[in-house]
């Protein structure tokens, strides 16, 4: 089975940047694509960044592009999303996810994602 760590939240203040990681273990060979998401207290868990494993594919949803950036690093099976200017309105729990081959480009729907990480808390103040 696939596993996903989170790491890199925590608190910072608006203006700032925090680099997110997601690592992933077990069968990674059969995966495809990688996700983030994130989750406001309240709200739908909503679609920030994905990107394939092979290739320079990437996409993101509209309010986080030009701010933030999903990467990846083969060899250590871990993808990172890199914030910068945040804001309060990015206080959300962040989740990696991770799909499988066959899937729909660009994947942006919860459904789309086979595995989840636990979420890594982060939290912006003014």
């Amino acid at each position: 089975q696939v596993q996903l760590v989170e790491s890199g939240g925590g608190l910072v203040q608006a203006g700032d940047s925090l680099r997110l990681s997601c690592a992933a273990s077990g069968p990674t060979s059969s995966l495809y694509t990688m996700g983030w998401f994130r989750q406001a207290p309240g709200k739908e868990r909503e679609f920030v960044a994905t990107t394939a494993w092979s290739g320079d594919s990437t996409h993101y949803a509209e309010s986080m592009k030009g701010r933030f950036t999903i990467s990846r690093e083969n060899a250590k099976n871990t993808v990172y999303l890199q914030m910068n200017s945040l804001k309060p309105e990015d206080t959300a729990v962040y989740y990696c996810a991770a799909g499988g081959y066959g899937r729909r480009w660009p994947p942006t729907r919860r459904a789309e994602y086979d595995y989840w990480g636990q979420g890594t808390q982060v939290t912006v103040s003014s």
